[in-house]
């Protein structure tokens, strides 16, 4: 049996019977854990998220639940396929991203060149703007959520701090996010908006190197320190390179680029590219990550790889289960 991690997947068809072989666990946080599964049926790959469901975030994972649902034919985004609910757990089956994300490819290189920041930054942005025009804030865009497929396009995943239902021009005020990727406005407990994302977009190719790490600091004289200190960008970058850094990383309130997608889509840095052939997934990238035979999991980190795919009484039920709910 051949298993490509390249394959285009086809959603399984929900009133099949059907069964996965658990293969690897991707990754483990607070939510839940992700597992590498075959659907035996087709032979397709997936990437399951299961999650537990307490009273707290039941509504955050359903709207997590329509995003990515709303996510599924979009080039860039990482989308649902089918969800399985018991009592105590959901279980996303979602697009398998074989490449590992930008974390791991960043400490191959070093330092992305500038070819490979233009392509990422602009299909990231293409898929911002369909996220936005959708009502959908992401507000966790960070290295660890843009993935590499197995040609080098760019999917972002993780909707677990999404707000949705966010019109154009309203705020929200809620602190959420990744400690070292927080917008100004939000350790300032002021209301934000859309222009936390376009500002997040430029963190990504050249995260913060004097980041704050002592982990004797507490969390005021960190975010305390983001505020007050000047943002490094590097000298060998082209004069556009630095000019959008610029001006995506100002720390001054309301000087985001205000009018988002237009202004990233027209600023020189993307003179070169072809924005039609972009949002048709046809800029070919400048790179492709190594994809062994054991899935492409090489490209994952081995913490997580390496741990026995265990399944606890619950998932247990799933399995024995998983015919009832339909998928």
């Amino acid at each position: 049996m051949a298993l490509d991690p390249k394959q285009e997947v086809v959603s399984p068809n929900p009133k099949s019977h059907v069964d996965f072989d658990f293969l690897r666990v991707l990754g483990r946080g607070s939510y839940g854990k992700v597992l590498l599964a075959l659907h035996k049926t087709t032979d397709h790959l997936y990437a399951m998220k299961v999650v537990r469901k307490d009273d707290e975030n039941l509504i955050r994972l359903q709207v997590e639940k329509q995003i990515l649902e709303k996510s599924l034919n979009h080039p860039y985004l990482v989308g649902l396929h089918s969800c399985i609910e018991t009592p105590t757990r959901f279980f996303f089956i979602l697009d398998y991203i074989s490449g590992g994300d930008l974390t791991y490819h960043l400490q191959q290189f070093g330092i992305f060149p500038e070819a490979h920041v233009r392509l990422y930054s602009g299909e990231t942005s293409l898929a911002i703007k369909f996220l936005h025009e959708h009502e959908i804030l992401h507000r966790d865009l960070k290295l660890e959520n843009l993935l590499l497929d197995a040609d080098g396009h760019i999917k972002i995943t993780d909707y677990n701090l999404c707000k949705a239902g966010l019109k154009a021009g309203e705020k929200t005020n809620t602190f959420c996010g990744t400690l070292s990727y927080l917008a100004p406005e939000i350790i300032r407990g002021k209301s934000y908006g859309f222009s936390v994302d376009w500002g997040n977009l430029g963190t990504p190719p050249y995260p913060f190197a004097d980041s704050p790490k002592n982990s004797d600091l507490n969390t005021y004289k960190v975010l305390q320190s983001m505020l007050e200190r000047e943002v490094h960008i590097p000298h060998h970058l082209s004069v556009e390179a630095r000019s959008i850094l610029k001006g995506l990383l100002k720390k001054e309130l309301g000087c985001h680029p205000q009018r988002g997608f237009i202004d990233i889509k027209e600023h020189p840095f993307f003179n070169n590219l072809d924005w039609n052939m972009m949002e048709k997934k046809q800029v070919p990238p400048p790179f492709k990550p190594s994809i062994g035979t054991e899935f492409g999991i090489e490209n994952f980190d081995p913490e997580f790889t390496n741990e026995p795919v265990q399944l606890t009484p619950d998932d247990s039920y799933f399995v024995n289960s998983i015919d009832e709910f339909g998928l």
